[in-house]
């Protein structure tokens, strides 16, 4: 739905643009090419979300374009979405050119063969950007243009108040459009995703809001010259988080190495360590968890048999759940000391130590102290021990998912959550099949 709402407001914005002709033609093409320029040097972000900081700030200035060197600009709310539209599409036919441009910028251009204008304007963050400066421009240009603006000095505080609460509201809107897309693509409940979508606001979000509101104000007493200038901090920014980016990687390389070393060692059997894995991030995605909570989910769910390394002799299996409670707690506070020297997030190794504590405190009230995350791992990594030990017996997969709910069923409310039991129900009782 959103896709086509852009792809027609974008072709909508063309017709009229060209039909009109462009007003003001050097100034939208300046801004064209910086926002085909930051297009093609996009950045991932956590939850494997990609970016275009420069592409994206310069789109929201020319949304909230006033005063060019104290001249008035005449473009509108079209020329803003057909200029933003025509950046992203010229981005996406840079490849082909790619092969006459050597140096840095050359392979930024060759890392994006393959993805055709029409592909790039189905994407997600595509259609986001359009509908988003288009909301912008909605709110700024007729008000510009319709002169309800003279009564505020271009230079002075009241209209860069007026700024700032537009691109508020273009963030907040952004987020918004961000979090229904994310839902009809990974099933993830919308309040959960939403809120990773405004947790994301202060920081590379509020870089971009805040140049593209920056660049607008500084246009109006430099000119052009302020597209360059003010855009290269956010550039430096994004240099930052391309670091941040390998070191998250170099994480998780460390998080792969510690999974794999209990297979590898005969501890557990092979493609355990990512079924439970598998099933414990569905259950998250179930109860509402949001993006960085699953992943630091799944790190857990990965790691959470390498207390095993420490025993003499494997557990048969590595079928940690049927083992007595005290020694399953005592393999899951090595697991947690090992995982505590590893550089993972602090958070991955207290999930850890207490996936094997039981939900109730010994005086029989429930223990709220106790991570959802552990609760759920506990449950997963259960609920695939059991359905192990049932193909071991010889009984089919339904009827061992079957078994192992009941099994999970008996033990709600003492060893296990009632409400990851229930949501695992909810899904069948969905596995990953061993690989």
């Amino acid at each position: 739905m959103l896709h086509a709402a852009a792809a027609a407001l974008l072709v909508v914005a063309v017709t009229a643009t060209a039909a009109a002709g462009p007003a003001q033609p050097v100034v939208a093409l300046a801004f064209l090419t910086l926002i085909a320029v930051g297009e093609c040097v996009r950045i991932t972000l956590p939850g494997d979300r990609e970016q275009a900081p420069i592409g994206a700030a310069a789109a929201l200035a020319y949304a909230l374009l006033g005063p060019l060197r104290g001249l008035p600009t005449t473009h509108g709310v079209l020329q803003v979405v057909a200029v933003a539209g025509a950046g992203s599409l010229l981005a996406a036919a840079a490849p082909s050119l790619s092969r006459a441009l050597p140096g840095a910028f050359g392979r930024a251009l060759r890392r994006r063969r393959g993805r055709s204008p029409a592909d790039l304007v189905r994407r997600d963050t595509a259609a986001r950007r359009l509908l988003t400066v288009g909301f912008a421009a909605a709110v700024f240009q007729p008000l510009y243009n319709g002169g309800l603006l003279d009564r505020l000095p271009s230079a002075g505080p009241a209209y860069g108040v007026f700024l700032a609460v537009v691109a508020a509201l273009a963030a907040l809107c952004d987020a918004t459009l961000a979090a229904a897309l994310h839902r009809a693509r990974t099933g993830l409940r919308f309040p959960a995703a939403l809120e990773d979508e405004l947790r994301s606001l202060p920081g590379i979000g509020s870089a971009i809001v805040a140049t593209g509101m920056l660049v607008s104000l500084a246009a109006g007493e430099i000119g052009l010259w302020a597209l360059p200038v003010f855009c290269a901090p956010l550039l430096l920014a994004q240099v930052s988080f391309r670091r941040a980016a390998a070191i998250r990687a170099t994480t998780g390389q460390t998080i792969a190495t510690l999974a794999r070393a209990t297979e590898v060692a005969g501890y557990t059997p092979p493609g355990h360590a990512r079924r439970v894995a598998d099933t414990a991030c569905a259950l998250g995605r179930e109860l509402g968890l949001g993006t960085r909570e699953l992943a630091l989910l799944e790190y857990a769910a990965l790691m959470h048999d390498v207390g095993q390394l420490s025993l003499v002799e494997p557990v048969p299996d590595g079928a940690t759940a049927l083992l007595p409670a005290a020694e399953q707690q005592r393999i899951a506070r090595l697991g947690s000391e090992v995982i505590r020297r590893t550089g993972v997030p602090p958070r991955v190794a207290e999930q850890v130590a207490r996936l094997a504590d039981p939900c109730r405190r010994p005086d029989g009230g429930y223990d709220r102290s106790l991570p959802l995350s552990a609760r759920i791992i506990r449950v997963a990594n259960a609920h695939d021990d059991l359905l192990t030990a049932a193909r071991g017996r010889g009984l089919s997969d339904p009827a061992g998912r079957l078994e192992a709910l009941e099994a999970l069923r008996l033990e709600r409310g003492r060893a296990y959550d009632p409400r990851v039991v229930e949501a695992l129900a909810r899904m069948g009782g969905r596995a990953r099949e061993p690989g």
